[in-house]
């Protein structure tokens, strides 16, 4: 039998991620692969509490069917969060997801036709490009340094590139490098995109997990005109189980995108939108996230510390301010994924993952990410020095 499948389907292959980390499964292996939530951390108790009430006290509700874009209580909870960040919105302005991965979905089908240009940080998100990729975009890539994307080199990718329809950003503790576009970058941005006529996209899962520094403003919060699309998150500060997230943007945005939800998958969870609803009533979800960020941070210094300690002094990464990754550079001859295949997997038992298939366009092969936010203090210490001595060793004989 002889399928026809669409041509989009070219673009759509497995992830690289997964291949390459299908070995995080074994137990002997110390995978720094996933950018996974420490599951210590999620509140178990609370959340019990919060599915029976929501049962319990109106299961005839939080069972049926509800609104596509999601409870006006939870949305209303969503834009009071977001105003308290400096982002002037209201439940209208508030669609719910299910994880800031749809947004990704949704906000590339409202947009982008075949052979449209989106521009990306370089490197960026595997996660949007395979979200992106279905719509069969070009991608127009912008060089970072430690305060984000260069806004120099953007200015002189959209003069190359003047019909880009959208620019993908992770501001906030990037994945997979962990820098974070500075204040002065932002603004700039935002009078590009109004010059050169784009729509940002602003996904920051990560923006509450800053253990460090002055939290800098939302891009959204510099938006004049209604062209930024913000993308949060409850997986990196509840639970990624509860496939919760939300978009912002202009109410005409926000309805576009409703009813491509619609057509996608009707709604999320009623009764996991009703439980996140409780649980930000009933509970102080900042002093749970103050937990995570002290946690994180003694994780982030116990790996960085490690790395000094144990690994070559030609290899370089970044010191983030938040989030769950540092990105690794290697000398330019140096293939990460050569070197877990033959050597880091099989002789330190450790997995990372290589940074080539985060480039949309030239992927560079020295690179690699690693993920602190999962393992115990010990596995870290363990994972890390195994991988240093390795590096030495190899790289020395």
């Amino acid at each position: 039998m002889n399928i026809r499948l669409a041509n989009r389907m070219t673009r759509v292959q497995p992830s690289a991620i997964r291949e390459l980390l299908r070995h995080g499964a074994d137990p002997r292996i110390i995978s720094f692969g996933g950018g996974y939530p420490d599951s210590s951390l999620f509140p178990l108790e609370q959340l019990e509490a919060v599915y029976h009430a929501s049962i319990a006290g109106d299961g005839r509700e939080a069972l049926q069917y509800t609104v596509s874009n999601g409870p006006l209580k939870l949305r209303e909870q969503i834009a009071s969060r977001m105003r308290k960040d400096g982002v002037e919105c209201g439940a209208d302005n508030v669609l719910v997801l299910q994880g800031g991965q749809q947004g990704l979905d949704l906000v590339a089908k409202m947009l982008i036709d075949k052979d449209d240009v989106i521009v990306t940080e370089n490197p960026t998100f595997l996660g949007a490009l395979i979200a992106f990729n279905p719509c069969e975009p070009r991608y127009a890539v912008v060089k970072m340094d430690d305060d984000g994307m260069d806004m120099d080199d953007l200015e002189r990718t959209l003069k190359e590139n003047p019909a880009a329809k959208l620019l993908y950003t992770v501001p906030d503790f990037q994945n997979p490098t962990g820098v974070t576009l500075s204040r002065e970058r932002r603004k700039r941005l935002v009078e590009l995109a109004n010059r050169f006529d784009f729509v940002i996209l602003e996904d920051t899962p990560y923006r509450e997990l800053r253990y460090q520094g002055e939290t800098i403003p939302t891009i959204k919060s510099f938006d004049t005109e209604g062209r930024v699309i913000y993308l949060g998150s409850f997986s990196k500060i509840l639970t990624p189980g509860m496939r919760l997230g939300w978009a912002v943007g202009s109410e005409d945005l926000i309805q576009r995108l409703g009813l491509l939800k619609l057509a996608a998958d009707t709604q999320c969870s009623t009764l996991n939108m009703a439980a996140a609803s409780l649980f930000l009533d009933k509970y102080d979800i900042d002093a749970h996230i103050a937990t995570i960020r002290r946690t994180y941070r003694r994780k982030k210094e116990l790996m960085l510390d490690t790395i000094r300690r144990t690994f070559p002094q030609d290899v370089a990464f970044t010191e983030p301010s938040g989030g769950m990754f540092t990105w690794l550079t290697f000398p330019e001859n140096f293939d990460t994924t050569r070197f877990m295949a033959d050597h880091a997997l099989p002789e330190a038992r450790v997995a990372y993952v290589p940074g080539a298939t985060f480039f949309p366009l030239e992927q560079q092969v020295n690179h690699a990410r690693l993920s602190y936010s999962t393992h115990t203090d010990e596995a870290i210490v363990q994972g890390i020095t195994a991988l240093g001595r390795l590096l030495t060793s190899r790289r020395g004989a």
